[in-house]
């Protein structure tokens, strides 16, 4: 990338990143893209859709929640570790304004490297192995557990204590998806 597309493309993503924590996932492009000292076009060029822009706005948080997934398969017990990541999901969403938005309605056709589908696979590596011990219900799948921790998210996004809130709703919920004895 040339120099001047490559600042663009940075002063662009921290317009983006600043609007959308103002704003949420619906945060005006135009506004965007006037943040940068960019034309429209120039926004469209880098970013070609919403969904893209959103992408590249919360990349290195669903990375380092990844991160967070591989650390805790790693410690052993499956199902507490599951349900500290789920936790830790719910109370990110919560917190950081328009991620569990941007989320919405990609599961029914996630691509490779999209941020879903990085959440969808790090939640499966532990989601198996709870399974597998007898800590979740058979039935159960990522994309439930995932649309629980989405909902929860949004639901308590506005709260004063958004992240403690989110953390306690799916707690209680999560005690749906354990085997009946």
């Amino acid at each position: 990338m040339r120099a001047d597309a490559r600042r663009n493309y940075e002063q662009i993503l921290a317009a983006a990143e600043a609007e959308v924590a103002r704003a949420g996932a619906d945060a005006s492009l135009e506004e965007i893209a006037r943040r940068a000292g960019v034309g429209s076009a120039t926004l469209h060029r880098h970013f070609p859709s919403r969904q893209a822009l959103l992408e590249a706005v919360f990349h290195d948080r669903v990375v380092a929640l990844c991160d967070r997934a591989r650390e805790l398969a790693a410690g052993g017990d499956a199902g507490p570790a599951l349900t500290d990541w789920l936790r830790s999901l719910a109370s990110y969403g919560a917190v950081t304004r328009g991620l569990a938005r941007s989320l919405l309605g990609g599961t029914q056709n996630p691509t490779a490297g999209t941020c879903e589908t990085m959440l969808l696979e790090a939640g499966d590596a532990l989601l198996r192995p709870a399974r597998a011990a007898g800590a979740v219900r058979p039935e159960v799948t990522i994309v439930d557990l995932l649309t629980l921790v989405n909902a929860v998210s949004l639901a308590t996004e506005g709260s004063p204590d958004a992240g403690a809130e989110a953390a306690r709703l799916v707690t209680l919920a999560l005690d749906g998806v354990r085997p009946r004895d």
